[in-house]
């Protein structure tokens, strides 16, 4: 489908003007939070961009899909079989977006709204720096001060990734900052970069694919950025179930088949294994994470709660991309 289809030979011709931005998101059984999200981006700042919008409906149950076909007709819906998982939606998405022939495709979950400007500003670092993959600043929703999982870096001897717990508007970078890792609740992807590094690994991570993805596209040679003008609000992370409370047969199951489980130990694996800076560090990260655990030092428990932390702009001090 191309994206002069069904448009006038004068707005065809605006649009070949514009930078074509394809925005992707799969969705599952959250109708209304999803319309939410639709809402918020059918708000944004558009000027100079041709921005198309393709949702993949995982097997939703609850009219998501026939709500989306009434409230914003110009979107492209892709049905799953319930199947797809994070990972092999977003796949989907990005293939159908590939067809339009995006100069980038933009990565995002649905439980998200927008400043109005965020997109022309990822647009705009992403053309300024070559061979740059983009972030937003993502802020929680019910507290919009404080930052949400951005820029978490690797520390072996703590065990892997360190996300950082106390951080807000006011202590991250002013400028675009170069990271390790980007998550994947929007991220603006040039499509040279997915021709050149491939797709998510949705069988390895069929859930939390992005957590391989941008270390993956950093190794080829990417750099990976947070422009903190880009200002998206996300809804706070849902707490997975007590695993004290399973039964012995759930926790076997979680800790070594369910991939798509936060507590899943093959998950784990594979996110040090594929994610870390090289395949020594994950190893050594790995059995690093456990033995903290074992003495409540666990660097995604309570304990990194109360650890203090320096300003972002500190810690990436260095890492401030120049105009």
């Amino acid at each position: 489908m191309a994206f002069c289809e069904g448009r006038s030979s004068e707005d065809c011709e605006m649009s070949k003007q514009k930078i074509k931005v394809c925005i992707t998101m799969p969705v599952h059984n959250r109708r209304d939070i999803a319309l939410l999200c639709l809402k918020s981006l059918s708000r944004i700042n558009k000027d100079g961009l041709d921005v198309h919008v393709i949702v993949v409906d995982d097997g939703s149950t609850d009219g998501t899909s026939e709500a989306i076909k009434r409230e914003f007709p110009e979107v492209e819906i892709i049905k799953g079989d319930g199947n797809l998982w994070y990972t092999e939606g977003t796949n989907v998405g990005v293939r159908a977006a590939l067809r339009h022939n995006p100069k980038y495709v933009l990565m995002m979950n649905d439980d998200q709204v927008f400043d109005e400007n965020f997109l022309k500003y990822l647009v705009e670092t992403a053309e300024k720096h070559e061979r740059s993959v983009v972030g937003a600043l993502l802020l929680l929703w019910d507290t919009p001060h404080k930052v949400f999982q951005v820029a978490p870096v690797w520390r072996t001897w703590l065990g892997g990734w360190r996300h950082w717990h106390h951080q807000t508007v006011w202590t991250v970078p002013k400028k675009p900052w170069e990271v390790d890792l980007i998550v994947g609740n929007c991220v603006l992807v040039p499509t040279e970069a997915i021709k050149e590094c491939g797709l998510m690994d949705s069988k390895r991570f069929p859930n939390f694919g992005d957590a391989e993805y941008t270390p993956r596209l950093k190794k080829r040679g990417w750099k990976l950025l947070i422009d903190p003008r880009a200002r998206v609000f996300v809804q706070p992370n849902t707490t997975p179930a007590s695993f004290r409370r399973m039964n012995l047969r759930e926790k076997i199951n979680i800790l070594f088949f369910d991939l798509k489980h936060p507590q899943s130990v093959r998950r784990r694996f594979y996110a040090y294994w594929y994610g870390a800076p090289s395949h020594l560090h994950g190893l050594l990260a790995f059995f690093v994470f456990f033995l903290r655990v074992m003495l409540g030092k666990n660097v995604e428990g309570n304990w990194a709660l109360n650890q203090k932390e320096k300003p972002l702009s500190e810690v990436f001090e260095k890492a401030q991309v120049k105009d």
